[in-house]
């Protein structure tokens, strides 16, 4: 019975499946920063861990080489709030 429970109130938790105050506010900043600034920090995060691993500085390398996939996630999340966050229903896009 309590599964069942917990099912009920998971199912109508948010029904209009609104976004909360802290994501919209994200979603509000991210939008304004242009996709490909998140592509170019991916590849200088690259080209700075290449360059570090030439230097022999190996941890230095792999830390900042693993920069790399975070900024190219955040650009997806960015391109996703572009097309289908908030902008996407606002006739002024903002």
């Amino acid at each position: 019975m309590e599964a069942q429970d917990l099912k009920n109130k998971a199912e109508n938790f948010n029904p209009r499946k609104q976004e909360g105050p802290v994501a919209a506010a994200i979603e509000e900043y991210t939008a304004r920063i242009p996709s490909d600034i998140y592509l170019w920090a991916a590849l200088g995060s690259m080209a700075v861990s290449a360059t570090l691993k030439v230097l022999r500085k190996d941890e230095e390398a792999l830390f900042v080489g693993q920069w790399a996939p975070s900024f190219l996630l955040l650009g997806v999340y960015n391109k996703l709030v572009k097309q289908l966050g908030k902008d996407s229903t606002d006739p002024k896009g903002r």
